[in-house]
Parts: structure tokens; sequence; C-alpha cells
């Protein structure tokens, strides 16, 4: 038999081998002691055989004429393997939970990870085969939220210990959700209204790029914690000497130098794509609007700025993507967001209280990046 789509056969053959050789839950008395491995062959449950339906489509497809169907059908069957690794998970961990006050924790084990990784990547991978538009394929990407929607909001997840977790400290992970989200807007706002001017600074005087693009890439080598340190002397300082900023929250540490350091290493992309968007523009449509009689004002603004934008906005989306990861370090000088409770959890050696903070953060991303894709599409396919 000849191998038709060697990607599917290589990722299901390792989902194959995850599953065999890895534990796919692992069982603690509390959330203090290392948990006991259960593998996935020693849950016998009509479920698990129910599994092996859409990974046997998977081995067989890879021996299939690939075509639009075929690539759909595939897709189906891995969003309908993540969906009942998620069920078999659930309904393992309410069998062995105990009761609601009972400290036993069931903790998702790397055999579940890596199945469930890799059940995205092959129905992402199908989506890309099947759809063109950028903007069709993350919508059918979000299809994969419906499974892990669909199972939390009827309660099937409650008794895993990373669910837990999140009612033991609800209050506080809303929170930190929320100061992350303003993180991520604070960090916007201003360097984009830096970013576009120096952009656009760098295009109209070329003499001034060598020394702008040195500058950002000098800041954009410098360690993440080591800027957000040195940081924290002049800004403390300035706070004592204008008491006025100070009282708005201007510190040596907190907010203030996790905004700043966040600001200054999204400049360097945004305005690359600046410079970009704006050379882009060919020099036969300058002419024919010159041409025609236009201003250098609505030169820019009618004819510049329309061609330039998906690349601007492709620099906003990078920077934005960026600054939800970064963010997550901000939290070692008082910045809050996600980052708290990851930090919270490497200290207490709790991995489904690191899990609280990461996956959160990594859906942010994964939503952030989809939702500017989706825009920039848009105003291709408006554009022609």
């Amino acid at each position: 038999m000849v191998v038709k789509n060697r990607v599917l056969l290589t990722l299901t053959i390792l989902m194959v081998l995850a599953g065999a050789w890895l534990s796919f839950l692992s069982h603690a008395p509390n959330r203090l002691i290392s948990g006991q491995g259960i593998p996935l062959a020693s849950l016998i449950t009509g479920l698990v055989w129910w599994l092996l339906v859409p990974m046997l489509v998977l081995i067989a497809f890879a021996f299939v004429k690939q075509n639009i169907l075929s690539y759909w059908l595939i897709a189906l069957s891995a969003g309908f393997l993540l969906f009942g690794l998620l069920l078999l998970a659930g309904t393992t961990a309410t069998q062995l939970a105990g009761g609601e006050d009972s400290l036993t924790r069931i903790s998702l084990g790397g055999g579940f990870w890596l199945m469930s990784g890799l059940s995205v990547l092959i129905a992402v991978d199908s989506w890309s085969r099947a759809i063109v538009s950028p903007a069709w394929r993350s919508l059918a990407n979000v299809l994969l939220i419906l499974p892990v929607a669909v199972l939390l909001t009827t309660g099937q997840l409650n008794n895993l210990s990373l669910m837990k977790e999140y009612f033991n400290r609800e209050d506080v992970f809303d929170d930190a959700l929320w100061q992350h989200v303003q993180i991520l807007l604070a960090t916007l706002v201003p360097a984009i209204v830096l970013g576009i001017p120096l952009g656009l600074l760098c295009f109209r005087v070329p003499r001034f790029q060598r020394a702008i693009f040195s500058t950002l890439n000098i800041i954009q080598t410098i360690p993440s914690i080591a800027l957000f340190g040195l940081l924290i002397a002049p800004l403390a300082s300035l706070a004592a000497a204008i008491p006025w900023l100070a009282e708005h929250g201007v510190s040596g540490i907190g907010l203030a130098p996790a905004i700043v350091a966040l600001v200054l290493y999204a400049l360097l992309p945004l305005v690359r794509n600046v410079v970009a968007g704006l050379d882009a523009v060919p020099d036969s449509v300058v002419e024919s609007a010159r041409g025609m009689g236009m201003t250098r004002s609505q030169l820019f603004f009618r004819v510049q700025t329309p061609i330039a934008m998906p690349l601007i906005l492709s620099g906003i989306r990078i920077i934005s993507v960026q600054t939800v990861g970064l963010a997550v370090v901000a939290a070692l000088i008082g910045a809050g967001g996600l980052g708290a409770i990851v930090f919270q959890g490497l200290l207490s050696s709790a991995l489904d209280l690191v899990l609280l903070g990461v996956i959160p953060v990594i859906v942010m991303a994964v939503i952030v990046d989809s939702l500017f894709k989706f825009i920039v599409t848009f105003m291709d396919t408006s554009r022609r």
C-alpha cells in the first residue's frame, strides 16, 4: 500500500505510541504528593474502545487518495478523538475522585496532552489543505474548542485537578485574567501611537532608518527579566521626584515598568512592518496618483495607507501575540496577570496550578492571532 498522507500517518503513529507508553492520567492522594501514573490501557471501559474507531479511521485515510472530502473527514475524526479523550479523562476523574471533600487529585498525564495535541495538529493540517481562505480556516479551527466548551459547561471535567484548582481560586483567576487583558491593551495603545509614526519617519527620511532600527534591535536583544530590572531604578527615582506620577501608579515595580518594557519590545516588529508595508506600494501606483493631482496627504491616506494596511495589521498581530506571552514574565515585578498564577504554581510545585495560568495564555494568544488574521484577510478580500 502506498502512503498518500505521510504527515497524517506520522502523527497518528506518534499518537498510538503516546497512548501505549505514557501515562494518560495521574492519581495522587493530594496536591503535594507525586501522583501514580494511569496508563490508557488500564482504563477498560466502552469509551476506550470507541477511541480506537477514529484512530483506525485516521490510519486508514493515510493510505487513501486525498481530496477535500477526505480532509474534512480526517479533521472531524481528529475532533471526535479529542472529544473522546476529554470525556474519558473526565469520566475517570469522577470515578476516582472520592467525593467533593476528598483531597484526591486526578491530573492529566503526558499521554493525554500528547495525544490531544497531535489530534489538534491533525485537524489543523487537514483544514489547511481543505480550506483555501485563511479566514474560514481560522473559523474552522474554532470548532476544536467546542468539545472542551461542551464538557466544561456540562461539568464533565469538574473532578480533574486542573478544574479543582480553578474552583479554589476562581476570584483570583478572574482578576488575573482581567489584569492580563489590561496589560495587553495598555501595551498596544502606546506601541501603536509610537510605532506607526516611527515607521513613517523611517520611510520618509531613510537616513534615520539605520539609527532607529539599530536602537530597537539592541532593545530587542535584552532579556525581558533584565529589562524589567533595568527600569526599576529610573522609574522609582522618577516617581520620587514627581509625586503626581506616584499617585497615578508609577513606581519601580508593578504595572509601570512592565508596560514600558513591553512597549519597547513591541516597537521593532511594528516599525519594520510599517516600513515594509509602505515600501510595498508600487511606484507605478504612486506616480499614477500624483498624475491625478493628489496632494501628499491625499496620496498617503487614500493610496499608500490602504495598500500598506494589511502588513501594518500583521505587525500589530505579531506584537499582540508577543505581548500576551511576555506579560507572563512581567508578574515577577508585581504587574499581576496570569503570570502570577504560573509562578505561584512553580513555587509550590503544583503543576495543575501552572497549567491554570499557562492554558489561558495560550488560548488568548491563539484568539488574538486568529482575530487579526481574519481582519487582514477580510481587508485583502474587500480591496480586491
